[in-house]
């Protein structure tokens, strides 16, 4: 049983910038974020596994960066330059076992996840 807490949401005006952090009960072998807007699917976005290699979804590459600390359980998602369809519930998923390139992360299907936390980006 791994515990992910994210934190940072809320909200932003089109343009700006905002961190995401999530924490997780213990370290993982691949941590990502990904997002679920009202009524659509969830969208994977980034992940990043315990060697620091990344991916992002083409939505966001350039715009938004993933980090993670060296001891592997906290995460990190800076989104920069945002507009209003960034709004949704991001969430934090994380793999202890699987590393990144076996995780189906661009629909968000993580072994474990947090609770969300919602970024609300007005124009």
């Amino acid at each position: 049983q791994v515990d992910l807490v994210e934190s940072g949401g809320g909200s932003v005006q089109a343009g700006g910038s905002l961190t995401l952090s999530c924490r997780a009960s213990r370290s993982l072998l691949c941590m990502g974020w990904f997002r679920q807007a009202p009524g659509k699917e969830p969208e994977g976005l980034a992940i990043i596994d315990d060697d620091g290699d990344t991916t992002y979804a083409n939505a966001v590459k350039g715009r938004f960066a993933v980090s993670r600390d060296n001891g592997g359980n906290m995460v990190t998602l800076q989104l920069n330059s945002v507009v209003p369809e960034d709004s949704a519930t991001y969430y934090c998923g994380g793999e202890r076992w699987v590393r990144c390139p076996l995780v189906r992360w661009t629909k968000g299907e993580f072994t474990s996840r947090g609770q969300g936390t919602q970024v609300i980006v007005s124009s």
